[in-house]
């Protein structure tokens, strides 16, 4: 009698895990065409921050006197962050103001800092 309690139980967990796939796979199908234009859209964003961060790059790089070798630029929809170290001071102000002047920046949030020489102590 427990044996069949036990088949009856896994026959109706059965049917239910069947029912629940089905389920979701027929939601999925109806979403399918707005989860398509999320998709782009979200490619088109991540392209356009992407192109953002490397013009912000290019743009430090051509500044005068500036060395880019140990900055790193990321863009998320207009907002550029410029982390990383520089080996002068003034090159922090510096590389905020080029990134500002680039088109299609909103804002800065700069956490450069000056990088320490190698060798500290003794």
């Amino acid at each position: 009698m427990k044996t069949v309690n036990l088949l009856k139980a896994l026959g109706i967990a059965l049917c239910l895990a069947t029912v629940s796939s089905a389920y979701a796979q027929s939601s999925e199908a109806t979403d399918s065409g707005m989860t398509s234009s999320t998709t782009s859209r979200t490619k088109t964003v991540k392209k356009a921050d992407r192109k953002l961060g490397l013009d912000v790059r290019k743009a430090l790089s051509k500044t005068q006197g500036f060395d880019v070798s140990n900055v790193y630029v990321r863009a998320r929809g207009g907002a550029v962050t410029l982390t990383g170290t520089v080996p002068d001071a003034a090159q922090i102000p510096q590389a905020e103001d080029a990134a500002k002047n680039v088109a299609g920046v909103k804002s800065v949030s700069n956490k450069l800092t000056v990088a320490t020489p190698n060798g500290g102590g003794g």
